[in-house]
């Protein structure tokens, strides 16, 4: 019989959050009566939106909301507030890494301009791994849904503060918009600048888009990618390159890929031999933190054949992190 362990012990890095998404539901509250925002009940209800955004009307409802909630962050002390209490979140939930993306686009018009945005963003990054011991980078994501000479620019700005704590390029929104090759010149800017290759897929698309990662965009990791679960010739793919899965339960559920949490195919991808790293995704419109992501069935018993990884000696850069998912585990745990 496998024993369970106790998950506030384990070494934990969470690889997949997203920025508006890691927010508070009670400093959404906040903000939003600051602003005079009109928040829906989906974000007042302290219960996650029953949504499926497996079609086009769900995806747009889901997001709509996270549009409302991000337009709550209007000044630099906002991105502070929300940066300081997601890295407070993580360690609570003994966390000792945390990779946040962001679209820094979305901020610019309310910060003063991209450069300031991120700037803004990593500043807070800075200030709350001095406030916590939180190890904490930025994942810069590009959006899909706009034009690719776009993300070629996010991917220059990325490189270009690669010594500031931006560590990787990813890829977000709808994955069925967009096709992965249109982005393939962004991840080669990036790839060349030394940051790591994030992109979205398989999570509202099928295994397809998760091999467009993989075969367009050169992926060293998959945000979700659990449909790979589909097709046992990707899972094989993914396994002999190494390639990890940044699978998030709750999200999967919520967007109505799947019905239930145990539907998500956690022990599929786990037999197959595919690195994984669990997820929450967001927090904005659950209020929990993302360690319950990890209680499908199976995720979270101790398997003997597997060893823990050690953590990181140092706090510089998650060079070293890859490792940490080179073999499948549920220690390493985590767009859009």
């Amino acid at each position: 019989m496998e024993r369970v362990r106790d998950l506030s012990l384990l070494p934990k890095a969470h690889l997949h959050l997203h920025f508006t998404g890691s927010m508070r539901p009670g400093t959404l509250l906040e903000l939003a009566d600051k602003y005079g925002v009109h928040l829906p009940d989906a974000l007042t209800s302290g219960e996650p939106p029953k949504l499926r955004a497996t079609d086009e009307r769900g995806w747009f409802r889901f997001q709509r909301l996270y549009d409302i909630a991000r337009s709550c962050l209007r000044e630099p002390e906002d991105i502070r507030r929300l940066v300081r209490e997601t890295a407070e979140e993580d360690v609570r939930d003994g966390s000792g890494w945390l990779e946040i993306q962001v679209d820094p686009t979305s901020y610019a018009p309310m910060l003063g301009g991209l450069i300031p945005a991120l700037e803004t963003i990593l500043d807070s990054v800075d200030e709350a791994v001095r406030e916590t011991g939180l190890g904490m980078r930025v994942v810069v994501a590009a959006n899909r849904m706009k034009h690719p000479l776009d993300a070629r620019t996010l991917a220059r700005l990325a490189v270009r503060y690669s010594d500031r704590g931006v560590v990787g390029f990813g890829l977000s929104n709808d994955e069925r918009r967009g096709m992965a090759r249109d982005f393939d010149r962004a991840f080669a800017i990036a790839r060349d600048g030394g940051l790591l290759a994030a992109p979205h897929g398989g999570e509202l698309a099928g295994p397809s888009s998760v091999r467009d990662c993989l075969d367009d965009l050169d992926a060293s990791r998959i945000g979700h990618g659990v449909r790979a679960a589909e097709d046992p010739r990707l899972l094989r793919k993914l396994a002999e390159r190494g390639v990890t899965c940044e699978v998030c339960p709750a999200s999967n559920v919520a967007l109505g890929v799947y019905e239930k949490p145990e539907d998500v195919p956690l022990r599929t991808l786990w037999d197959a031999g595919v690195p994984m790293a669990l997820g929450r995704t967001t927090r904005c419109s659950s209020g929990r933190g993302w360690r319950p992501s990890t209680r499908s069935p199976g995720a979270i018993t101790a398997s003997p054949t597997r060893s823990w990884p050690s953590w990181p000696a140092s706090r510089s850069g998650p060079r070293r992190l890859p490792g940490m998912c080179a073999t499948p585990c549920w220690a390493a745990s985590t767009s859009g």
